[in-house]
């Protein structure tokens, strides 16, 4: 279970990471990088960070570049939240597969085209 302070060193990061991926991507056009969560260690050591990207066909080139890129963005969100945190946390990042696990099962659980509906049962007075 997550304390206070862990929520609350998580939401900033990623609103920091947000603005962060947001200014960075803006160079680049037609990519869309979203942080979906992120969750800090007990000891606020390690902060992982689940991304979105958007277009989905991009996103393993993308993840690849940003793990590259992980001490840059280190150093940036510690010039972010110097004055709120002693020491920025070591950043992992993960790819966040979540729509497209949600998409696939609001897939498999839509009727079928070539499938009738059934009919409720009638009631009986």
């Amino acid at each position: 279970m997550e304390g206070k302070r862990q929520a609350k060193i998580s939401r900033l990061i990623q609103k920091e990471l947000s603005e962060i991926f947001r200014r960075q991507t803006a160079t680049l056009g037609g990519v869309l990088v979203s942080v979906s969560a992120v969750r800090v260690s007990p000891d606020l050591s390690i902060a992982k960070a689940y991304l979105s990207i958007f277009p989905p066909e991009k996103s393993k080139d993308m993840l690849d570049n940003i793990n590259k890129q992980s001490k840059t963005v280190r150093y940036e969100l510690a010039q972010a939240v110097k004055q709120v945190l002693r020491k920025c946390p070591d950043l992992q990042f993960y790819l966040d597969d979540s729509l497209d696990y949600i998409e696939n099962i609001d897939r498999l659980l839509a009727p079928r085209k070539d499938e009738e509906p059934k009919p409720e049962a009638e009631e009986k007075e």
